[in-house]
C-alpha cells in the first residue's frame, strides 16, 4: 500500500510558478457538448501501486479511473486581480446617450472547468459529427458605430446569430458589443479551458494606432480600413469559437451572443490591474519554459510539437510575403489608375481623331483595369492573408497548450519531491523517537500521496485532451486551407478572363489607327 512503497528519488524539476497563459485562438468540429456543474468538494483519490509513480516518467502505465470530481489542480497556482465591477449601463438607454456615429464600411474571469466534464460529452460530440452535420449557426458582426466623442470613443458592433440549436432562447437575435467584450470573453474562456487542454480560439489584436484615428474622428480610408478589418476579425472569431463543441454550449458564450446587458470587461485595459498581471505572467511563463526540462518518452508530442513549430515559421514567412503582396496590389492599383488620366489627358490634346479616339479608349481600359487591381487587393488581403494571419495566433494557441502539458507535469514532479522530504521527515522523526509528531507526518504523507496521484491523472488527462484537440485542429486546417485556397485562385481566374476580355475589346480600335 501507500506506507509500503519505494520512495522516488529526487527529481531535477524545480518549484515552478503556475501562471495561465491568457492568448490564447477555430475551431473545429460543429457539434454541441453539455456542461455539468459539478460538486466544488472531491473524494480522495485511492492510492495508486507504488511502482506506477516515478518522478521522472510523464505517463501511467495502466489505465487510471478519473473521478468525476476533481480537485482543481491550479486553485492557488495563480493571484489573479479582481475583475468585479458594476455591470455597465446599455449603449442605448434611456438617458441622455453619448453620440453615435456611423461608419462608413470602405473580464470578468470566471471558475476554472474542471478536466473530467468534457470527456463523455465530447466523445459522444465527434460521434454525431460523423453521422451527420448537427451544426446550424451563423454569427454576423455588422454595422460599426462609433459611440462617444473624443478619446473615449468606442466603437460597438452588431453581432446577430441565427441557428435553430435548442440550447438558445430563440432563433434569430442581435446584440451590442464593443472591442472590449471580445477581449473579456477570450479571457473567461482561456481561464477555464486551456489548462486542461482545450484549444481556445485567440481574439483580434489590439491595435493603438488604428483605434486612435477612429477616436479622434479622422475620417480618411485608412481609418475605415480598420474597422472593416477589425469588423471581419471580430466575426471569424466567433466563428471559430462556436465552432469548438465545449465552448459553443458554454454559458460566458451563450451570454455573449444573447444577452442584452454585459458586465464590461474592464480586465482588457492595457493600464489595469490585470494587464499588469498578464505581464508579469507571461514573463514568468518565458522564463520557466526555459528552466523545466522535461524529459519526454511520448514520441507522438515530440513530434507535433516539432511540426507546429515549423508550421509557425513557415506560416509567418507567407504571411509576410502575402502582405507585401498586397502593398504590391495596392501600389499597382494606384499606378494604373495614374497612367488612366494621363492616357485620358494626352487623348482630348490630340489632332489626330483615330488616335485621339484610340488613346481615350485606352484611357478606359486602364480605369476598368484599376478596378481590378483593387478587387484583386481585396481578395488578397481577405481571402488569404486574413486566414494566414489567424492561424498564425492559432498555432501560438496550440504550442500554449503543449506548455500548459509541461507545467501540469512539472507540478506532478514537484508534488512527488514534496512528498519524498514528507517521507524523510517521517523516518527521522521515527529515529528521533518523537511519536507526538509522528501522526501529522503520516497525515501530511497522506494528504501529499493524494496529491501525487491527482497529479498524474491531471497529466494523463490533459495529454488525452491535448491529443483530441490536435486532431480536430488538423482536419479543420485542411479544411479552412483548402476553402480558401479555391475561392483565392477562383479571383485570380476571374481578374485575367476580364483583363483578357478588356483588351480583346480594345485591339480591334489599336489597329484602326491610320
Amino acid at each position: 500500500m501507500a506506507e509500503d512503497r519505494e520512495p522516488p528519488p529526487l527529481g531535477d524539476a524545480g518549484q515552478t510558478d503556475f501562471r495561465e497563459v491568457d492568448e490564447g485562438e477555430d475551431l473545429f468540429v460543429s457539434t454541441v457538448s453539455t456542461i455539468e456543474q459539478l460538486s466544488p468538494t472531491s473524494p480522495e483519490p485511492a492510492s495508486l501501486p507504488a511502482e506506477d509513480i516515478r518522478p521522472n516518467s510523464n505517463g501511467p502505465k495502466q489505465e487510471i479511473l478519473l473521478d468525476d470530481d476533481q480537485e482543481d489542480l491550479f486553485a492557488e497556482a495563480t493571484e489573479e486581480v479582481s475583475l468585479d465591477s458594476p455591470e455597465r449601463e446599455p449603449i442605448l438607454s434611456d438617458g441622455p446617450s453619448p453620440a453615435i456615429t456611423p461608419v462608413t464600411p470602405t473580464v470578468i474571469i470566471s471558475p476554472r472547468v474542471d478536466a473530467s466534464m468534457f470527456d463523455r460529452s465530447l466523445d459522444e460530440d465527434e460521434e454525431a459529427e460523423e453521422n451527420g452535420d448537427t451544426f446550424d449557426m451563423q454569427i454576423t458582426v455588422s454595422d460599426p458605430e462609433k459611440v462617444g466623442d473624443g478619446m473615449n470613443a468606442y466603437m460597438a458592433y452588431k453581432v446577430t446569430t441565427k441557428t435553430s440549436l435548442n440550447h438558445f432562447s430563440r432563433d434569430e437575435f442581435s446584440v451590442k458589443r464593443r472591442f472590449s467584450d471580445f477581449l473579456g470573453l477570450h479571457s473567461k474562456l482561456a481561464s477555464k479551458y486551456m489548462h486542461v487542454g482545450y484549444i481556445v480560439p485567440p481574439a483580434p489584436e489590439k491595435s493603438i494606432v488604428g483605434m486612435t484615428k477612429v477616436k479622434v474622428g479622422k475620417e480618411d480610408l485608412s481609418s475605415a480600413e480598420f474597422v472593416e478589418k477589425r469588423r471581419s476579425a471580430l466575426e471569424r472569431y466567433l466563428m471559430r469559437t462556436v465552432h469548438h463543441p465545449a465552448l459553443l454550449k458554454d454559458p460566458d458564450v451563450v451570454q455573449f451572443l444573447e444577452s442584452t446587458e454585459l458586465p464590461r470587461a474592464v480586465s482588457t485595459q492595457a493600464l489595469s490591474g490585470a494587464g499588469i498581471l498578464r505581464m508579469v505572467n507571461k514573463a514568468a511563463d518565458a522564463v520557466n519554459k526555459m528552466t523545466i526540462k522535461m524529459n519526454e518518452s511520448d514520441a507522438w508530442f515530440e513530434e507535433k510539437q516539432q511540426q507546429f513549430e515549423n508550421l509557425d515559421i513557415q506560416l509567418r514567412k507567407l504571411h509576410a510575403s502575402v502582405e507585401s503582396l498586397v502593398c504590391h496590389r495596392k501600389e499597382l492599383s494606384v499606378n494604373t489608375a495614374s497612367f488612366a488620366k494621363s492616357a485620358a489627358m494626352l487623348g482630348n490634346s490630340e489632332d489626330h481623331t483615330a488616335l485621339s479616339r484610340a488613346l481615350s479608349q485606352l484611357a478606359e481600359v486602364e480605369e476598368k483595369i484599376d478596378q481590378l487591381h483593387q478587387e484583386q487587393a481585396y481578395a488578397d488581403f481577405y481571402l488569404f492573408s486574413e486566414l494566414l494571419g489567424d492561424y498564425v495566433r492559432l498555432i501560438t494557441a496550440v504550442k500554449g497548450v503543449f506548455d500548459q502539458r509541461m507545467k501540469t507535469w512539472s507540478k506532478w514532479q514537484d508534488a512527488q519531491l514534496m512528498l519524498q522530504r514528507k517521507r524523510e521527515a517521517e523516518a527521522k522523526l521515527q529515529y528521533a523517537n518523537k511519536p507526538d509528531k509522528l501522526q501529522q507526518a503520516k497525515d501530511e504523507i497522506k494528504e501529499w500521496e493524494a496529491k501525487v496521484q491527482q497529479g498524474e491523472r491531471d497529466f494523463e488527462q490533459i495529454s488525452k485532451n491535448i491529443r483530441r484537440e490536435v486532431g480536430r485542429f488538423e482536419k479543420q486546417r485542411v479544411k479552412d486551407f483548402k476553402v480558401v485556397i479555391i475561392k483565392y485562385l477562383e479571383s485570380l481566374v476571374h481578374t485575367q478572363q476580364q483583363l483578357i476580355k478588356y483588351w480583346e475589346a480594345f485591339l480591334p480600335e489599336a489597329k484602326a489607327i491610320a
